[in-house]
């Protein structure tokens, strides 16, 4: 069975494929990935390989949550994932709207020979908000709060950002994730369609 949700030709930049993600597969890849330094605002520094693919498994189980790897022209370069917010903690910290899909991204390294390449999380956006808004009227981010870098390529990207939040702490059998002061950040297909236009 394709695993695959999504494709989308970006020009001057590549081919974007998302799939879902394969839990047993792709544990090791996200594994390293999520242990940077530069990636401690995913949350997920210091797991295991074993961790890090149980956590997947538990998303892939859920009809709300979802995990996905993302390629260029067939080499993974990040993982994004999205939720509903009304089945999510964000929910208690804005009025979620029908319509609403959040959003997670983390880009994967540069590879060392090449160095960072200017215009990538331009590109690289452009599918994911694209396949984000399919059947769905606005995107909701919410980076840490902390991680001016998030926060400005959302801002960089249309978003309009909105207040500081803390997201509260989720303790549950399946899952622990602590408490978190985040931005809120929004982009509206209207905007979206607006921006295409004027661009």
């Amino acid at each position: 069975m394709s695993r695959t949700e999504h494709v989308q030709t970006v020009e001057g930049f590549g081919t974007v494929r998302i799939d879902r993600i394969d839990p047993d597969r792709d544990a090791p890849l996200v594994h390293a990935w999520v242990n940077e330094d530069r990636a401690r605002f995913w949350g997920m520094n210091g797991t295991s390989v074993e961790q890090v693919r149980e956590i997947y498994a538990h998303l892939d189980s859920l009809a709300t949550h979802h995990g996905f790897l993302v390629h260029r022209d067939d080499v993974p370069v990040a993982v994004f994932q999205t939720y509903d917010p009304e089945a999510d903690r964000v929910s208690e910290c804005y009025e979620a709207r029908p319509g609403d899909i959040g959003v997670h991204l983390l880009v994967a390294p540069a590879p060392p020979a090449a160095g960072p390449e200017h215009g990538f999380t331009t590109g690289l956006l452009t599918a994911l908000i694209d396949f984000a808004l399919k059947g769905r009227d606005r995107i909701v981010g919410e980076p840490d709060a902390a991680n001016a870098k998030a926060v400005g390529l959302l801002a960089r990207a249309g978003f309009e950002l909105g207040p500081e939040v803390v997201l509260p702490e989720v303790d549950l059998p399946e899952v622990f994730i602590p408490e978190k002061k985040a931005r809120l950040a929004f982009l509206t297909r209207a905007a979206r369609d607006a921006t295409r236009t004027t661009g």
